[in-house]
């Protein structure tokens, strides 16, 4: 088993030798179970820790896990969380020397490297500039060219003239996808089958771009159809790049992702070096730093193209750290104080096989709507080979505020075989009550024969939505007991009536539904 390099260096005599540090104190420009991970990490570093916080916050697990909290503003993201003067402000007043902005919020605005700059602290993550790079979806595409990694036909020019878009989506074929230069997590994206639907599709796209991203500049992309979404994992340091294999993201719905696995099913060993390498291009040739995914789509003809660079530690990492041994927020870290990744490309390799499932507060009974309210019961599988990564506790209050994402089951197995079955065992075990969540549906999506055969796509989950979200029939031992707790519970509340113990025999009174409660013990 690889074992992850700590945030030390070890010398030649064998003694422990601290990195020089440039600081000893660290911000979370992050909440929920992203703050928890980061946070925890830096502590085993050796950092002191800095959390901060809304008014909706302000009793959250992540902030009584730190070794202080700045209080930020009140509940929208807007203002606070993404409130970039707020988070250098609560940095200078903590006393933290440098801001991890975790993954989401912040994490690939540019303009937080830059503030943390001209302020003085240390950013942890990629450099400004590759950020801005990567971030422009038309900029990223000729980069990526020239790189020598392929990309989808399609057009990024400057001329964004209805007039000379519809003529380049004529040249590259219908249908084609629009997509937000600036966008991401598929806002914005439209696919288009004909001509008589372009015009349409470009006036909602610019909108869509405008508000979401304050850029209406659009990306024309031939759609190719079936696909499988596949990244890879980067990590740069001072000496270069390298990567560390593959993911698959394909089980996605409406370009959200919802199960993510490495090594991938569909790779053969000679396509995960082609695309490892041409990440890994990539990368380099931006001056990357710090974790980072280059993003893939996988034809069925084994051919690949480059997607887009998340310029920042995914959701998804912790199945990459399962298979490769790699601690990937502690390698951040060590970067940000000056050190380096410590591995070459050989030394790296796979081992078994992990699967991350996103739980999250919604009701895929009623179209995946959010789900708010208190947690009310919350019980954590265990066990070899399950990690739980979240930021809620029993009690924790799920607002209209945030992601509804509540945490992250990740399962790992010596194959893949054995992490689904790992897998469905921990679904089983995890209780979240008091919140609506997708447990059922992931819990049915991991046993369906499309999954388990490792041949999803990333329509799939749209295609087969109806019989996934299909109302289950209750067992017959279920329907049995049920029928048994209906039928004491309905004689219990008669006997109550004929003794005159409910005033007025109200059916509505708590008393109707309560049983034999004793304080102490039972009747």
């Amino acid at each position: 088993m690889r074992i992850d390099r700590p945030c030390t260096s070890v010398p030649a005599d064998g003694g422990i030798l601290l990195r020089r540090q440039p600081f000893d104190r660290i911000l979370v420009a992050n909440r929920g179970e992203i703050a928890v991970r980061i946070l925890r990490a830096a502590r085993e570093c050796g950092l002191s820790t800095v959390a901060v916080h809304s008014s909706a916050d302000a009793n959250a697990r992540h902030v009584r896990e730190a070794d202080r909290s700045m209080f930020l503003g009140p509940a929208p993201a807007t203002e606070s969380y993404l409130c970039i003067d707020k988070v250098i402000d609560a940095a200078r007043e903590s006393g933290a020397g440098a801001v991890h902005p975790g993954y989401g919020f912040l994490a690939e605005n540019a303009a937080l490297p830059e503030a943390c700059e001209d302020a003085g602290l240390v950013f942890v993550g990629p450099p400004a500039a590759a950020m801005r790079a990567m971030g422009d979806k038309a900029e990223a595409r000729q980069i990526a060219l020239k790189a020598g990694v392929p990309v989808v036909p399609g057009y990024e020019g400057d001329d964004q003239s209805d007039e000379r878009l519809t003529a380049e989506a004529k040249a590259i074929g219908f249908p084609v996808l629009i997509k937000p230069s600036a966008g991401g997590g598929g806002k914005g994206m439209k696919r288009i089958a004909s001509e008589a639907e372009l015009a349409l599709g470009l006036e909602s796209a610019r909108r869509e771009a405008r508000s979401s991203f304050g850029n209406d500049r659009l990306v024309l992309e031939r759609y190719l159809d079936p696909i499988r979404h596949v990244e890879i994992q980067v990590f740069g340091d001072a000496t270069g790049v390298v990567h560390l294999f593959e993911r698959e993201c394909s089980v996605q719905r409406r370009h959200q992702k919802i199960i993510e696995e490495a090594p991938s099913p569909a790779l053969n060993a000679e396509t995960r070096a082609q695309m490892g390498a041409a990440a890994v291009r990539l990368a380099a040739a931006v001056g990357y730093r710090s974790a980072g995914t280059v993003e893939f789509i996988l034809a069925p003809d084994g051919s690949f193209y480059f997607l887009e660079m998340n310029t920042r530690l995914q959701v998804e990492h912790p199945v990459t750290e399962l298979t490769t041994g790699i601690d990937l927020a502690h390698a951040q870290l060590r970067e940000a104080m000056g050190g380096e990744f410590g591995y070459s490309q050989s030394d790296l390799s796979l081992r078994g096989h992990a699967i991350e499932f996103r739980i999250y507060a919604e009701d895929p009974d009623s179209g995946f709507l959010p789900s708010v309210g208190r947690i009310a019961v919350y019980e954590r599988p265990e066990g070899p080979g399950v990690r739980f990564d979240s930021g809620i506790d029993e009690g924790a209050e799920v607002t209209v505020y945030y992601d509804p994402i509540l945490a992250k089951l990740v399962v790992w197995g010596a194959d893949r075989d054995a992490a689904l079955l790992r897998a469905r065992r921990a679904l089983a075990e995890t209780v979240l009550l008091g919140v609506r969540t997708n447990l059922d549906f992931l819990q049915t999506v991991t046993s369906h024969p499309v999954f388990t055969s490792g041949n999803a796509t990333t329509r799939w989950i749209d295609q087969a939505l109806a019989d996934l979200t299909e109302p289950k029939t209750p067992s017959a031992p279920v329907l049995a007991l049920a029928a048994v707790a209906e039928h004491l519970t309905s004689g219990a509340a008669s006997s109550r009536r004929a003794q005159g113990t409910v005033p007025g025999g109200d059916p509505y009174s708590p008393w109707e539904q309560l049983t034999g409660f004793r304080i102490g013990g039972t009747r």
